[in-house]
């Protein structure tokens, strides 16, 4: 989540409370829903505000509701932990603009300006290079490194254009090579590679050295260059091309560490802040389960 996105928050949620569970495995934040309501509505009782909420909603509201919610053990003011309702971020932005709250007003404006510049950038696409531009310098990214990341960004579209040439049409499955080029080169798969720096939903190459981004593109660049020359097909044929893609920056890693004498795997990110903990396994409510649930509070009114 960016520092514009956290301010914004912030503002809304005027320092309250926000309870939040991150899940390593999915790569999303999960909310407190009666926390957040609270915060917005000064509601004396956010859990029968919640349930009112659910009961005026349709069933395609409530069919939507159910792939965001999960019911998650949270820590209550009175140090026991009880299941609570929970959304992702989608979720949430989805509960804010159904909340009537003058506290949800400057979101809700904010994500209105956010759906203009997309479609402005629709008509325009070099609004959204100079917004990229923007983004990295105000972070304190000098010019030549930007220019090296998008030329990265570039690459890195080529070799997953080379994939889908060659059979590879799951996201599940790009998933899959990248990692092996990262496991080869750097010893872990891109999530241990990001939890080693302490980053989450971060971009794991924004949070890289000079060094281990050369490297990351190295690997990437041979696997395409491998995959256009030998054209494998299908997801196997495809691991074993991006194991030796991997292999070639593994084999300039160790020459470059040979010389300076320690690692250029570093744990430095980027960040200006720090989490605080570290939540890896949830406990995941079923869709069916969940509209059980609404419907019995229903038929209890």
């Amino acid at each position: 989540m960016d520092n514009n996105k956290l301010e914004i928050i912030s503002n809304l949620f005027e320092d309250s409370e926000i309870r939040s569970v991150w899940d390593s495995e999915k790569e999303e934040y999960y909310f407190s829903v009666v926390d957040v309501i609270e915060a917005l509505t000064e509601s004396k009782d956010s859990k029968d505000y919640w349930y009112r909420l659910k009961k005026r909603m349709t069933e395609e509201e409530k069919s939507e509701l159910s792939t965001f919610c999960r019911q998650l053990k949270l820590k209550s003011k009175d140090g026991k932990f009880y299941s609570t309702d929970t959304l992702d971020t989608k979720g949430i932005l989805r509960l804010i603009e159904s909340v009537p709250s003058p506290k949800a007003e400057p979101f809700k404006l904010w994500l209105a300006q956010m759906g203009k510049e997309r479609i402005d950038e629709v008509f325009d696409p070099e609004l959204a290079i100079n917004r990229a531009v923007d983004y990295y310098r105000a972070r304190g990214y000098d010019d030549k490194w930007i220019k090296a990341r998008l030329t990265g960004v570039v690459d890195r579209r080529k070799l997953t254009d080379v994939w889908k040439e060659n059979g590879i049409t799951k996201n599940y499955e790009y998933g899959i090579l990248t990692n092996e080029i990262y496991q080869e080169w750097s010893g872990m798969k891109a999530s241990q590679y990001k939890e080693y720096k302490g980053i989450r939903k971060e971009s794991l190459r924004d949070n890289m050295t000079d060094i281990e981004v050369a490297l990351t593109d190295l690997g990437e660049i041979a696997t395409r260059e491998l995959a256009k020359e030998h054209k494998p097909y299908g997801l196997k044929e495809n691991r074993k091309i991006a194991k030796m893609g991997g292999h070639a920056a593994k084999v300039a890693r160790e020459d470059i560490e040979k010389n300076l004498g320690k690692s250029v795997i570093s744990k430095k990110n980027a960040l200006n802040y720090k989490y605080l903990d570290d939540n890896k396994t949830l406990k995941n409510t079923s869709e069916k389960k969940l509209k059980e649930n609404i419907n019995r509070e229903e038929n209890d009114e």
